[in-house]
């Protein structure tokens, strides 16, 4: 049938996600970096996702497509929620943050203001969706939650460009090599820094890594940081 069908100008996507989260349906999703209408019969042609585009890359068409599957919308509605929300919690809904890198008049003003350089929520191993748009093409900071504490630049040297994922091996409840061996396999994951502190409880993130990587079966680059107590980068 000829109906009106959203269309993705993949020179002007960035890669942002945003629209991807917009899209309640499910019709959007990151392929190799770029935002793509992976099913017609997803797309219900009202536009949510296009006021969200930073870039302009989405416009409505008529075309030839499939018509919209409600039924099968609900149900896929209903997996992403339960994807998405591990603990019933709203707070653990997976978004990209689109952020504007040109200062802005108060930081031009302040000398040495700080900017906060996170890309996506949440940011904890044990919350974060495997499947969360914004890990499609991503670098990964998988860290240690003190490190961010204990490094005053930790944000522009190790979290800018990349998605983070925290946690604390000594006291988070499980194993984190499952969850991530999920997120590597399912996703393409273009590299991985790990940032530790230099207590030897630490290593527990580090090796969580190194697993999840023999696991998955793909060759993904891949360094370690290590963080003294007093915030000094050992290597």
């Amino acid at each position: 049938m000829i109906r009106k069908i959203i269309q993705i100008d993949a020179d002007k996507c960035n890669g942002c996600g945003v629209c991807a989260e917009a899209c309640h349906e499910g019709a959007i999703g990151m392929v190799d970096g770029k935002a793509t209408l992976l099913r017609d019969d997803y797309c219900d042609g009202l536009g949510d996702c296009l006021p969200v585009c930073p870039t302009g890359a989405i416009a409505f068409v008529e075309r030839e497509a499939l018509e919209y599957n409600e039924a099968e919308v609900r149900s896929n509605m209903e997996t992403k929620k339960a994807e998405n929300l591990p603990c019933g919690c709203p707070g653990t809904n997976a978004k990209a943050i689109v952020r504007n890198t040109a200062p802005t008049a108060e930081a031009k003003q302040t000398v040495g203001a700080a900017v906060s350089r996170l890309n996506q929520w949440p940011v904890q191993i044990k919350l974060v969706p495997v499947n969360a748009p914004y890990f499609d093409g991503a670098k990964l900071l998988v860290a240690a939650d003190c490190a961010a504490y204990a490094y005053a630049n930790f944000h522009e040297d190790f979290i800018r460009g990349k998605i983070a994922l925290i946690g604390c091996p000594k006291l988070d409840e499980g194993d984190y090599a499952e969850k991530l061996t999920e997120i590597l396999s399912r996703n393409n994951i273009k590299s991985i820094a790990v940032v530790r502190m230099e207590v030897p409880c630490c290593g527990g993130i580090e090796n969580a890594v190194m697993r999840a990587l023999q696991n998955c079966g793909k060759m993904i680059p891949w360094q370690v940081v290590t963080i003294s107590t007093d915030g000094q980068v050992l290597a």
